[in-house]
């Protein structure tokens, strides 16, 4: 059981040969076109299949993309994105851990956390991300994160299952079980299964981020920080986006190098 083989179910939504995944694609490039942003490099983070990356390098006319992916299969796709946004910026695909970001890439312009990937991360793997981001980025730098409001959406949305149908295909279905909670990390651990079949085909601790713990905590590393809503942007496709700036280099440093030996456990 594997990350790997959780997105070969669960994949559509970033793959280059699925007309839905397109239709994102687009979304995502009116976004960034609408971003009073200039950038000459993009770092795009657990960019799967580069989709965001790609879009925001079309967008800001970006010369150097560089992907951060723990799968680098799924990375090779990014070749795909930039053939359909019709670019051909500088490409480095590097797989490993967002987590070790500064020992990974150096300096950039503008950072990328794109499709609610926040969940995969505990509040102390979340300090270690946002202060790393902080490090490699520039000055004047810019750090989006597409994220939810997993509180409002559960407590009251009514959304939280125990139970829960996350994919119907064709050939087959995917669902959910809650399996326990980490008191102490903060996550749910939840089992995916695949139908018909009830074979299972990850395990996964999940984080049930609200948005304004983002920004609180956004705000440690970056000297501006702010939200921008769905009704805010007007690109259906895309959900809240979280926007900071402006890195506050010091304190990242010493906070990222403070939590390399901490877990919270």
């Amino acid at each position: 059981m594997s990350l790997e083989e959780f997105y070969r179910h669960l994949r559509w939504w970033m793959d280059p040969e699925d007309d839905r995944a397109r239709g994102r694609f687009n979304a995502i490039v009116r976004f960034f076109e609408d971003q009073n942003v200039e950038a000459s490099d993009i770092l795009d983070l657990c960019a799967g299949t580069g989709i965001a990356g790609v879009a925001a390098a079309k967008a800001l006319s970006a010369s150097r993309l560089t992907l951060v992916e723990a799968r680098r299969e799924d990375m090779e796709k990014a070749w795909k994105w930039l053939e359909i946004a019709g670019v051909s910026p500088e490409l480095r695909m590097i797989a490993g851990d967002v987590l070790n970001l500064p020992s990974l890439v150096g300096e950039h312009n503008v950072a990328v956390l794109w499709g609610h990937t926040m969940p995969h991360f505990d509040p102390f793997d979340a300090v270690k991300l946002f202060s790393g981001v902080a490090s490699v980025l520039s000055e004047d730098g810019f750090f989006f994160v597409e994220d939810t409001d997993r509180i409002k959406r559960f407590l009251y949305g009514s959304a939280y299952r125990d139970f829960l149908v996350e994919m119907r295909a064709p050939e087959y279905n995917v669902v959910s079980m809650h399996e326990g909670y980490d008191v102490r990390r903060g996550v749910e651990k939840r089992g995916y299964y695949v139908l018909p079949g009830f074979e299972k085909i990850a395990d996964m601790e999940l984080r049930a981020w609200d948005l304004a713990s983002q920004l609180a905590l956004g705000k440690i590393f970056f000297r501006k920080a702010e939200l921008i809503t769905p009704g805010e942007h007007g690109i259906s496709g895309v959900s809240e986006v979280l926007l900071f700036s402006h890195p506050n280099k010091r304190i990242a440093d010493e906070v990222y190098s403070g939590f390399q030996n901490f877990s919270g456990v």
